[in-house]
């Protein structure tokens, strides 16, 4: 075996993603309907165009639990390993993470490259990130995504190590080097972050005491539009899914009244633990707003979930608690379908008119909300006039003796 016969683990950045062919994957679990797995793999497959790959097929199987050994059944397996043999199919992407154990014996039967979701996301970060500190956050997320499926990277080693009869083999030799240097560059960026971390947080503590506003909400829900209306800027939009990584704070004045509004990276289902953890101090402009405006996407049919999905997130980095603003967006691209007269059926979000559903929403939202178009500039005046009191409410508590600004 020569040396170029190894596969080197080293850094997690890979190849440029090219356009190719994919199939999805995913499992119908028994608690899930397939009309919430078709919404998952729709996600799915919008992650896939974001990095540039085709979906041609979707495969899906109703099982109690994925499998831990394939993800799928056997037979699933085959057919899937067919298709793509057949098709030239490039990738298979699976709608969870893959554990290393389920990730090698799928390699072993698939003809094409195997991205999870996880990894699909990751790289999507990594072509993303323009400024230092996302690029260090992603490769750190990358790198601990890789450690603990080194072992797989290996495979090709194995037959060396029984050759003396010992368990201290070539292949298990050049596995623990390399968990050595992944492991010793994760403690290095760490302590890079620690650093940039340290620099970011004087920056923060530089801005005074201005109220702050912070743009949460589900990726591709409108927020960097939304931020370039409200504060006149020219914040980086595209229709894609995380086309902002990097936090943007721009100072806004209504009227006479200045305060800070931040634009952060968006959050989806399923966010992979590592981006959590090496994007928290990011968030920390989430975590230090008074004020969080949630924008939602409301054409979206399953606007609801992403609604909780970013609400349990607040809650897992500690902004859970904050005053938050919901701001309904793309009402533009609302559609429905009205039920028949003789349908008896109970109404479902596709027979709901906007108004119908404006009106259920100021009447159970715990929190203020409103309907607007970034994209057509409707209800932005309403947006406007709402957030000045609310901001001038805080700016009072904070400085009572300077209401003579308003």
């Amino acid at each position: 075996m020569t040396n170029n016969d190894k596969r080197q683990p080293a850094a997690p950045a890979e190849e440029c993603i090219r356009p190719e062919r994919a199939v999805l994957v995913a499992v119908v679990r028994d608690s899930e309907s397939v009309e919430r797995t078709t919404e998952f793999l729709d996600e799915l497959e919008f992650l896939a165009e974001t990095a540039d790959i085709e979906t041609v097929r979707r495969f899906t199987q109703r099982l109690p639990q994925p499998s831990s050994k394939i993800y799928v059944g056997p037979g699933k397996l085959e057919e899937i390993a067919a298709y793509c043999a057949d098709n030239e199919i490039g990738v298979a992407i699976f709608d969870d993470e893959l554990s290393p154990a389920q990730t090698r014996n799928i390699e072993k039967a698939l003809p094409c490259r195997i991205l999870d979701r996880t990894r699909l996301i990751l790289d999507i970060f990594r072509s993303r990130a323009r400024t230092a500190y996302a690029k260090t956050q992603v490769e750190l997320a990358q790198y601990e995504y890789l450690l603990p499926r080194l072992t797989g990277m290996w495979t090709h080693l194995e037959r060396q190590r029984g050759a003396t009869g010992t368990r201290g083999g070539a292949g298990e030799r050049e596995i623990e080097t390399d968990r050595r240097i992944v492991r010793t560059r994760i403690s290095k960026l760490k302590e890079e972050l620690k650093k940039i971390d340290r620099q970011m947080s004087v920056q923060r503590s530089n801005r005074g005491s201005m109220v702050r506003v912070a743009l949460v909400g589900y990726t591709n829900v409108g927020k960097s539009t939304l931020m370039n209306l409200l504060s006149k800027s020219e914040v980086f939009a595209e229709n894609k899914l995380f086309a902002t990584l990097d936090t943007t704070v721009r100072k806004v004045v209504f009227d006479n009244l200045p305060f800070l509004m931040s634009d952060t990276v968006g959050f989806i289902r399923k966010l992979p633990t590592e981006l959590i953890e090496s994007f928290k101090s990011t968030l920390d402009e989430v975590r230090e707003a008074d004020l969080l405006l949630h924008v939602v996407d409301i054409s979206h049919k399953g606007f609801e979930e992403q609604i909780n999905v970013v609400k349990q997130t607040l809650r897992d980095i500690g902004a859970g608690d904050k005053p938050t603003f919901l701001v309904f967006n793309k009402i533009d691209a609302y559609s429905y379908t009205p039920k028949e007269e003789d349908d008896l059926t109970p109404p479902t979000r596709e027979n709901i008119s906007l108004d119908e559903l404006r009106r259920s929403w100021i009447a159970r939202a715990n929190t203020p909300c409103i309907f607007i178009s970034a994209r057509e500039r409707q209800g932005i005046d309403r947006l406007r006039s709402d957030l000045y009191g609310m901001v001038r409410e805080i700016h009072a508590g904070r400085y009572p003796f300077n209401n003579f600004l308003y």
